[in-house]
């Protein structure tokens, strides 16, 4: 009981002091005569911007929008990054052969790969997709192989001398026994593709969350745009705790 009250006062005092830093930001850029026009991006007239935004449908459609590109790359990162993960951890030529140009791709950024997706895609939602398993796909592969590799081979031994088949080694021993480095890789691709979303959304399209920055820019709704990054981080942090709560729930681990 005593740790779950200083959670929650650690968790309301870190926003309370964010959010005084954020409203002695705002009052000093509202008394400059030189800046008094971006006063909007204070506290108050953001907080004031969200009934309109809500009323409008704005902030629903952006992140239905949002949602559906960011589940269709982070589904197809999860669909092959497990399986190149188990195949790196299980094969050590496969690994030693892969490792060059898995790790070549993965340090090329992914809003490198626009043009290319451009050109290649017929729609802008195919293409943003594309962007966000890519930029995706390798924490997942990584974390797998990483995981599979710390599992004891006597494990693997013991089940075959048993009559275990491929199929029941992998479902019966090694996806439980890897699925805290699983769920812990796709916690770091749901980062990465969070922060790859919302730029990929600037160019394009007219819909989702970074349009909604766009677009509020544009007209110089400066509330409304503020407005728009604080659902940014809500939703971005509520679906890293989910992340979290899968990692406790359904792996052997248990995270402190």
């Amino acid at each position: 009981m005593k740790s779950s009250w200083r959670g929650l006062w650690n968790f309301f005092g870190g926003l309370a002091i964010l959010f005084a830093l954020w409203w002695i930001g705002g009052y000093f850029i509202s008394i400059n005569p030189s800046t008094t026009h971006f006063a909007a991006f204070g506290p108050i007239p953001t907080f004031q911007a969200f009934p309109e935004l809500w009323s409008s449908g704005t902030i629903q459609k952006a992140v239905m929008a949002s949602g559906y590109r960011l589940g269709g790359g982070l589904g197809i990162a999860i669909i092959l990054g497990v399986p190149i993960g188990i195949l790196m951890g299980r094969s050590k030529r496969f690994r030693e052969m892969s490792n060059s140009p898995f790790q070549f791709l993965r340090m090329i950024s992914p809003l490198a790969w626009m043009p290319l997706a451009v050109i290649v895609f017929a729609t802008w939602n195919q293409s943003i997709i594309f962007l966000i398993a890519i930029a995706s796909v390798w924490p997942v592969a990584f974390s797998t192989a990483a995981g599979l590799a710390k599992v004891d081979p006597a494990w693997f031994k013991v089940a075959r001398n048993l009559g275990a088949k491929p199929w029941q080694l992998l479902t019966k021993i090694i996806m439980p026994a890897i699925s805290f480095d699983i769920f812990t890789g796709i916690r770091l691709a749901l980062g990465v593709a969070w922060i790859v979303l919302v730029p990929a959304e600037y160019l394009g399209v007219t819909s989702g969350l970074g349009y909604s920055i766009e677009d509020a820019r544009e007209t110089l709704s400066y509330n409304s745009l503020t407005a728009i990054v604080l659902v940014i981080g809500v939703l971005g942090y509520l679906l890293d705790s989910s992340c979290v709560f899968l990692i406790k729930r359904f792996s052997w681990h248990r995270a402190g």
